[in-house]
């Protein structure tokens, strides 16, 4: 009876352990109801969001705090989220600020300084930037003007183009300081899009670099590839919505693959797990346009994820997920994201 008892204490305090270090990230572009569905969230839509986070007493908070406590090592309150903004359109002053202002509710945007300082119509000035964040918003880097930064020029060598990209990311970063006073080192991917060369060119620049693909966060992520959850068009469906607001980050102790930009195809991923609130026979991972992957469990907490059958051009994912033992309603989350090139 003891022994039983010793196991269940200790399976509990497991369980708190591998979850209080958790958090998400929310993602959004614009907030209209007259722009590209795909990326737009209506005023109306994003209010109920919101709501939701205010009535069942989710803890937002700066990205920054969010980030500064998973590096740390310190304990973060269950349901604690942070709202980010990339593009910086003008919408996001117009609609968005307003709503985050009356829920009193933190927020990041992301923008491309190159494109401010041309004086493009759809995006804030920096005199709109410089007042939200007198107001508490975080500015931050998302590159100069939007481009495919893993993607190299024609005839351009690896070392040539790390300068371009290195120039590209210190010179957002240096604007946004000259114009707004703020110098966060974090950089959300145009496109959601990195490979293993970003992601090291970033880490030795100091930035955190934060992606679109899916998943929680804990502080066993991988700081040079964040996940965010997407919450506009087809994803800003509050009934799908509520069940990312509410997932865990597995704790990976391990991810191998060869590149998140590959020819590989289909691709393989291998991860390592450090096991505790969760049944692997409950592990499940979806393909994108293609279904449900395969799985080989190398060991009894590493396991292999292949698509069955060849992905197509572009961007694509692997989702993989399992409910928690402790709340079956909750789910572990992992996204892994694909660029499939021609060979």
């Amino acid at each position: 009876m003891y022994k039983k008892l010793f196991h269940l204490v200790l399976f509990s305090l497991i369980s708190v352990s591998l979850r209080v270090q958790a958090a998400v990230i929310l993602q959004y572009h614009h907030v209209s109801e007259s722009l590209p569905a795909v990326t737009s969230v209506s005023a109306n839509t994003f209010t109920k969001h919101l709501s939701y986070l205010k009535e069942h007493n989710f803890n937002v908070i700066p990205l920054n705090e969010l980030i500064n406590a998973l590096q740390q090592g310190k304990t973060l309150p269950e349901k604690t989220i942070a709202i980010t903004f990339d593009d910086g359109y003008n919408n996001n002053y117009d609609e968005a600020a307003p709503i985050l202002e009356k829920f009193n509710y933190p927020y990041t945007i992301f923008v491309n300084p190159k494109l401010i300082d041309e004086g493009q119509s759809y995006v804030m000035g920096w005199d709109k930037l410089k007042e939200l964040s007198k107001k508490g918003a975080l500015i931050s880097n998302h590159s100069a003007q939007h481009d495919y930064l893993h993607i190299k020029l024609d005839n351009e060598t690896d070392a040539q183009w790390k300068i371009r990209i290195k120039q590209d990311i210190l010179y957002s970063q240096q604007r946004i300081k000259e114009e707004v006073g703020q110098d966060y080192k974090y950089l959300a991917y145009p496109y959601g899009e990195f490979n293993n060369e970003l992601q090291a060119l970033v880490t030795d620049l100091g930035f955190i670099g934060i992606g679109q693909h899916s998943g929680a966060v804990n502080k066993n992520s991988n700081f040079s590839r964040l996940p965010r959850f997407p919450a506009s068009g087809f994803y800003s469906k509050l009934d799908t919505l509520i069940t990312k607001l509410n997932s865990h980050a597995f704790n990976i102790t391990k991810l191998t693959y060869q590149d998140s930009v590959t020819t590989q195809n289909p691709p393989t991923l291998t991860i390592e797990f450090e096991m505790g609130d969760f049944h692997k026979t409950q592990f499940a991972c979806y393909v994108s346009n293609v279904g449900q992957a395969s799985l080989n469990w190398i060991s009894k907490n590493t396991v292999e994820v292949t698509s069955p059958k060849e992905l197509n051009n572009g961007r694509s994912r692997f989702n993989c997920t399992a409910p928690s033992i402790k709340n079956p309603s909750d789910y572990y989350w992992f996204s892994q994201p694909w660029v499939i090139e021609n060979n």
